[in-house]
């Protein structure tokens, strides 16, 4: 009985820390890294266990912005003990104040070592005020090469 009640409470801890521990991932904004060539700017975002379908990607003005929701996977003859991994994820980067580009040629892609690769031409025509939804390109279509 001692025992039973024991456990119960370290599951009862162990999961009230995963919760926390899983906010605290979903509030905080992934990393990100902006390249910039002449053509175009390259965002690279870290979005682990992500798929195409999990993820949404908007230009808002100079703001580029993305959510993941991700899928937790299920393992058959296991039960969760810790809740740990966020299963929502944000991220955003500001492009530079001068930036004309073609929102309506950005191009999103999940690739298969985990990262999310926005390419957003230049010289375009989008005004800065505008909202503008980022296609996702099939799932894992971007080159294993590190950036």
């Amino acid at each position: 009985m001692i025992r039973e009640v024991g456990e119960s409470i370290g599951r009862t801890v162990l999961e009230g820390i995963g919760r926390a521990s899983s906010r605290v991932q979903e509030r905080k904004y992934l990393p990100v890294d902006l390249l910039e060539n002449d053509d175009a700017y390259l965002a690279v975002f870290d979005a682990p266990g992500a798929s195409a379908g999990d993820v949404n990607v908007e230009l808002v003005g100079r703001t580029l912005e993305i959510d993941i929701e991700r899928f937790r996977g299920l393992h058959d003859g296991y039960d969760m003990r810790f809740p740990g991994r966020g299963l929502k994820l944000r991220g955003e980067v500001e492009l530079p104040e001068d930036a004309d580009v073609d929102a309506k040629a950005a191009d999103a892609t999940v690739t298969k070592n985990g990262t999310l690769e926005v390419l957003i031409p230049k010289d375009g025509e989008e005004k800065a005020d505008e909202v503008e939804s980022v296609e996702m390109a099939a799932e894992d279509d971007a080159s294993d090469a590190d950036a």
